[in-house]
């Protein structure tokens, strides 16, 4: 018997939205007219019947005068050229050949030109709604009495179909959002996620995700309500129901591929709800299916369109809240997802990806799920057990043009502390990558000596450095005092002999040269704009906390979280070593500059812990070390 699902494969519908540049489903392998898609006004209703109707002929029966010839057809008979004859006038065209090829241009014109779009309003919300409703119910009704027979609901089956097409027409309205949350829209379209016809659900899958899209030009109250009224219509849940039963290596591979990636495009939206991404990543088995599909082997090529997909989202849901990075890190789980992501990270460890594929990609979506892990205390802990300290220095020793960057960014992270709990699985990274010699590369990165080739950018090394920097400055804070991994790192900042003697010393104080030379127009731009607004004298607080954001993220823009590590840095050696402090005096004295200078980094940095007044345990510990720093240097 035919099935359900092979009536409605094939089906094609108008392109949506075509000015759109998000992501777009690879549809290369496909006959475009085969394409499954959501509808938006095309200027024809897309649910215009179309009737046709067959005659019986009845050769016995003959009714009214004979037909006239057809235009251009001769009856055998000569025509009276006769001006005044009216029977001619009445059967034949009467207009010239010229006129009618004009005529029937206007008329071929008149049928290609969209009718009147139908408006939309609260009421037709309404009426859609109210239409909608009726379709889904009549579709039910008929799937149980016929449900041995999918011819008998078939005709319900399409109009449901494209029913469902239709709807995405609301996001020409976003303002109607609301009413249509209200009216149960939301919900109704949400329930089609569990309908049989796994074709019904992945056009309701990618309605949903066309209607919260970023290119829709809906204010934040609207898209809440939408997305609110979805999730207490149980989305979350069912989206992932749908998505575990959709097969990508079945006999409707294409067309559950193509739900899969819809699937993966409407969480990727509903992730910019914090609320949202946290729902749905708590669904039972949604986790599972993420690490499965990443890491899931496919032929020909290495990464397809919805592996990558996955990994991207998977990057996106793990950044959005630390819940769900505790969540991933839970002991509850019977995989190590460091360890997994360590693993599909290992053979990039000395070749790189394709340039602009699918795979390279995908292996940026896994440094960044693995950045955001090793944040977590339980992520750093992992990432030791894990041996990923030694898979990092490997990249750089390689110096893998894709990898090495990226790993750099990777051991900055992991070895930070951002909270007292990160503090002591990151001092254990810290003396885990002195004990792997992993000193020298870092180092010869600072140096800028650990390019293989000059096609590296100077945004790029200066990025690289700035990940060193970051490294060092959690190095010297997290070692123990008097420790071997601290005296070794120590060491190393004063190491070399007569012109080499305190190289690296001399490459900080350049670092911070370069960026004091690219803070100082933004700096003195701020400096102009505050103290214009300061003489203007009637700024609300609420603006001027505003501005003061505002000039903070144009410093940071222009390097200021670099410039201030390398203080941080400056400080340390100075506070530790007598002779590093006497060189890095004659280094700021050649520029003109002191120790006060360095102070005055830090000391901002302390007013800005201050200023926070948010009393974590991080801020106070942080405050401590820069107090104690500015002591020191006095």
């Amino acid at each position: 018997m035919t099935s359900i699902d092979d009536l409605f494969r094939g089906r094609a519908a108008p392109t949506s939205n075509p000015s759109s540049n998000k992501r777009k489903l690879d549809s290369s392998s496909k006959d475009p007219s085969e394409i499954y898609k959501a509808t938006k006004t095309n200027g024809k209703s897309p649910r215009a019947p179309t009737a046709t109707v067959t005659d019986e002929e009845d050769d016995d029966i003959e009714a009214g005068p004979s037909l006239p010839p057809a235009d251009g057809e001769d009856d055998g008979q000569e025509e009276e050229e006769n001006p005044d004859d009216e029977e001619g006038r009445f059967f034949g065209s009467g207009v010239g050949a010229d006129t009618r090829d004009a005529l029937d241009y206007l008329n071929d014109d008149d049928d290609q030109a969209p009718s009147a779009p139908e408006k939309l309003d609260a009421a037709w919300v309404r009426r859609t709604i109210q239409t909608f409703s009726s379709r889904i119910a009549k579709n039910a009704e008929q799937r149980a009495k016929f449900e041995d027979q999918p011819a008998q609901f078939m005709q319900s089956e399409a109009a449901l179909d494209e029913d469902v097409k239709a709807l995405s027409l609301i996001s020409e309205v976003p303002e109607l959002y609301s009413l249509f949350a209200e009216l149960g829209g939301v919900e109704k379209l949400a329930g089609l996620l569990a309908h049989e016809n796994t074709d019904i659900a992945i056009g309701a899958v990618q309605v949903l995700a066309e209607l919260i899209d970023e290119d829709v030009a809906a204010e934040q109250e609207q898209w809440d309500a939408f997305v609110d009224a979805g999730l207490e219509a149980d989305l979350t849940g069912l989206l992932v129901g749908n998505l575990q039963r959709l097969n990508e290596d079945g006999e409707d591979a294409e067309g559950d591929r193509s739900g899969v990636y819809h699937t993966l495009s409407l969480i990727e939206n509903l992730a910019s709800s914090t609320t949202a991404a946290e729902a749905v990543f708590k669904e039972a088995g949604f986790l599972t299916w993420l690490v499965q599909r990443v890491t899931k082997k496919e032929s020909p090529l290495p990464v397809g369109q919805n592996k990558q997909y996955a990994a991207e989202v998977l990057a996106i849901l793990l950044q959005a809240s630390s819940i769900n990075r505790t969540c991933a890190l839970s002991a509850d789980r019977k995989d190590d997802i460091v360890d997994i992501f360590l693993q599909l990270l290992s053979p990039y460890r000395k070749h790189d990806p394709p340039k602009d594929s699918d795979e390279e990609e995908y292996l940026e979506n896994i440094f960044d799920a693995l950045t955001c892990l090793v944040a977590d205390s339980r992520g750093k802990s992992a990432f030791l057990a894990a041996e990923g300290i030694e898979l990092a220095l490997i990249m750089l020793r390689e110096a893998t043009k894709f990898s090495k960057p990226r790993a750099l960014r990777l051991l900055d992270h992991a070895c930070a502390a951002p909270t007292p709990a990160a503090a002591p699985p990151a001092a254990q990274l810290c003396e885990a990558l002195v004990a792997a010699a992993g000193l020298k590369p870092l180092f010869a990165v600072l140096a800028g000596r650990d390019a293989r080739d000059d096609s590296t950018s100077a945004a790029d090394r200066r990025a690289a450095a700035e990940h060193v920097l970051g490294v060092l400055a959690s190095m010297l804070r997290l070692l123990p005092g008097e420790s071997a991994p601290r005296l070794r790192l120590l060491l190393k900042f004063v190491e070399g002999e007569g012109r080499r003697a305190y190289q690296y010393l001399g490459r900080l104080v350049r670092l911070r040269r370069e960026g004091a030379a690219r803070l100082k127009p933004v700096e003195e731009a701020v400096r102009a704009e505050r103290r214009a607004f300061e003489a203007a004298g009637d700024g609300a607080a609420e603006e001027r906390a505003g501005l003061e954001d505002e000039w903070l993220g144009r410093r940071l823009d222009a390097g200021l979280a670099g410039f201030q590590t390398v203080d941080v840095v400056l400080a340390w050696v100075v506070a530790e070593d007598a002779g590093a402090r006497r060189e890095v005096v004659r280094l700021l004295g050649e520029e003109g500059l002191g120790l006060g200078d360095v102070q005055a980094t830090l000391r901002e940095q302390l007013d800005g812990l201050e200023g926070g007044g948010d009393g974590d345990g991080d801020a106070e510990g942080s405050g401590d070390m820069l107090s104690t720093l500015i002591a020191c240097l006095d």
